[in-house]
């Protein structure tokens, strides 16, 4: 968000659109195979200041939309082995920092997962800025990053009979974000 994208992203409060927007993620199954889910309702604003590399990014994320495909998989990631929903209703992240790298950004920020709050860094890349057909002003965001899940207490696993084991610890993210301007 450098000041490069001032013209387009202006100033002031971006929503984020959940219905376009994909909180999703990839983990290691069996050391051979890889498994991908998402979140289905995350909430937040973007504040965009006259430095928009000083742009503040508060989100919230219901665990309870982990969806995978699978629905006895998704009922024991929302269990105690994993996000434990019951007893930590939510995930947040809210950013620290916002550098420009190369042709995209660099976003850092705090990731809570139950309970436990560490440091994040994000590749971003800005997508553009369109006006739909309704005269809301949207803007695009693609991220990536990767986290190890036990960073954040999420230790369960199972060794494999033939060496390894059954779910990786390092997590991939892979964020899809479209902004709406705040009236």
């Amino acid at each position: 968000m450098s000041s490069t994208l001032a013209p387009t992203l202006t100033t002031g409060t971006w929503n984020i659109d959940a219905s376009h927007t994909t909180v999703g993620f990839v983990v290691r199954h069996l050391m051979i195979a890889k498994v991908r889910g998402s979140f289905t309702k995350v909430s937040g604003t973007v504040t965009v200041p006259e430095d928009p590399l000083a742009t503040l990014i508060d989100v919230t994320i219901d665990p309870t939309s982990i969806a995978t495909a699978d629905d006895a998989r998704d009922g024991h990631l929302r269990g105690s082995d994993f996000l434990d929903v019951e007893k930590y209703g939510r995930i947040t992240f809210k950013s620290t920092k916002v550098t420009a790298n190369g042709d995209g950004y660099q976003l850092v920020g705090e990731l809570t997962i139950k309970g436990v709050t560490n440091a994040v860094t994000l590749e971003v890349d800005f997508d553009g800025v369109r006006e739909d057909p309704w005269g809301n002003i949207k803007a695009g965001f693609s991220a990536t990053g990767e986290i190890n899940r036990k960073d954040w207490g999420i230790e369960y696993n199972a060794a494999l009979e033939a060496g390894g084991v059954l779910i990786g610890e390092m997590v991939k993210l892979q964020l899809d974000v479209e902004l709406v301007r705040a009236a």
